[in-house]
């Protein structure tokens, strides 16, 4: 470690690796022209199947209204679709189309395989500690 890297703070450290994950994660997400938001909704539709809106919106954090235009993003692209809720025929759910499905998994492995590249350099020690440390701060 040179003298600079001493001055470094954990926090300094840390933002710097998030920011590398985010351009990374943005290079992945170029053949599908799609931005990382509607990449974590296709991820959560790929985990969840089909859901109304508003625990789309719980599932990525965000508000309801913000949850709406993703969903016309994906729509528009036909990725997504809206269906009625068979339960409540008043409410709507979110569901992927075939298509979704494909660029979703098709997303799901070249994340992987970023995961991968970037983490490669760490032994599996360090990567289940890595693991561990994260979930903690995560979770707290």
């Amino acid at each position: 470690m040179t003298g600079s890297d001493d001055e470094e703070s954990l926090a300094e450290t840390f933002w710097a690796v998030a920011r590398r994950l985010r351009h990374q994660s943005k290079r992945t997400l170029e053949p599908w022209e799609i931005n990382p938001g509607h990449a974590r909704a296709l991820a959560v539709l790929t985990r969840h199947g089909a859901v109304r809106l508003s625990t789309l919106a719980e599932h990525l954090h965000i508000a309801p209204r913000s949850a709406t235009e993703v969903v016309d993003g994906l729509a528009e692209r036909g990725l997504v679709e809206r269906r009625p809720d068979p339960v409540d025929r008043r409410a709507t759910l979110v569901a992927l189309t075939g298509e979704g499905e494909r660029v979703g998994e098709a997303i799901r492995v070249a994340r992987a395989a970023e995961a991968e590249r970037f983490f490669g350099a760490l032994d599996p020690a360090d990567r289940d500690e890595l693991t561990r440390i994260l979930r903690r701060l995560r979770d707290d």
